[in-house]
């Protein structure tokens, strides 16, 4: 997959988006891609037969890299700056909603973005551009901060030791580039066998979703689709990695109410009337031709399920399995 500028030429396809829409077939009406990027699930709901797609992005490249080709669907589609957090806020009664998650493609490539440890470049990271970047969080957290973001949100056993490291390399001089801070983590890790990930790709993960607060992002994010979904309207979401798949599986489980009591012999606690109906009773992943196609899509899981005429209502994020920084499990 390329960043490149070059889509109108040649259209980017998203992961999964073929048993995505035949999972919410037939598409009609007006649907939210509440992770715009380079705009492959919008086209492909647009082609499917959507009157409208409301396009969400927080990053301003993904508008820039659409204009060539955005007037192509001229009053049917929407590109609204922002958070599919806030999504309840540029619509209501929608039919749809699409949300792929995680780091786009174009973001990847561009080393200035600095999402990549296979490209030297700023060690930036943020999606929207602004706030605080992943050279003020590796600089400034504490030893302790930094191995909980590592250890809860890149799933990184070796935390304490990457974050020591950090904190004593630091001590020297700021940590700026991607390069830096791979070497360093490299450093504290066994060298890779053959078809294992690069050393750095937890720890990447970790700060990336820290700098954008993705976890708090997507929790908050399901609530809003759950209020912006008319009635019959469908949630599609595409995750990639355990934690995400986790929390989206549990969200869809408690407004279904699929849930159960943990206890048999506790009382009986009276059940609000369920939000969703799931659509996919397992995760539907790549298939062959996918894997083909597209690696990036192996570790893909895609959920489906319909809203129901019940009011929206609340949830704990722990309920769901959202990770709580300072909190370890022994």
């Amino acid at each position: 997959m390329s960043g490149a500028p070059t889509l109108s030429e040649k259209p980017h396809i998203p992961v999964l988006l073929r048993p995505l829409l035949d999972s919410v077939a037939p598409v009609s009406g007006v649907w939210l891609d509440g992770t715009f990027g380079a705009g492959g699930y919008t086209r492909g709901l647009l082609e499917a037969g959507a009157e409208k797609v409301i396009a969400v992005d927080r990053d301003p490249l993904a508008f820039e890299m659409a204009k060539g080709w955005a007037k192509d669907y001229a009053g049917r589609l929407v590109m609204q700056p922002g958070v599919f957090s806030q999504m309840d806020q540029f619509a209501k009664d929608l039919d749809g909603v699409v949300l792929d998650l995680g780091v786009s493609s174009m973001q990847l490539d561009r080393a200035d973005r600095g999402f990549s440890f296979m490209k030297d470049g700023p060690l930036d990271m943020r999606m929207s551009q602004e706030g605080e970047s992943a050279t003020d969080l590796v600089n400034t957290a504490t030893e302790t901060q930094l191995a909980d973001i590592l250890f809860h949100y890149g799933e990184e056993r070796a935390s304490r030791r990457i974050a020591k490291a950090i904190v004593r390399k630091r001590a020297e001089a700021p940590i700026t580039t991607t390069l830096q801070l791979a070497e360093i983590i490299e450093s504290c890790l066994p060298r890779p066998k053959p078809g294992q990930s690069h050393p750095a790709t937890r720890s990447f993960q970790g700060l990336r979703i820290a700098v954008n607060a993705e976890y708090e992002e997507l929790f908050q994010g399901l609530m809003a689709a759950e209020r912006a979904l008319q009635p019959g309207g469908q949630l599609a979401v595409v995750t990639f990695h355990s934690i995400e798949d986790r929390m989206v599986k549990r969200f869809l489980q408690a407004r279904a109410g699929k849930t159960g009591r943990a206890n048999r012999y506790a009382p009986e606690v009276k059940e609000d009337l369920p939000q969703f109906v799931i659509k996919t009773r397992k995760a539907i992943g790549p298939d062959a031709r996918e894997l083909s196609e597209n690696p990036r899509a192996r570790s893909a899981k895609l959920r489906v399920a319909v809203r129901t005429n019940a009011p929206a209502g609340k949830i704990d994020s722990r309920d769901i399995g959202m990770p709580q920084l300072g909190v370890r499990s022994k």
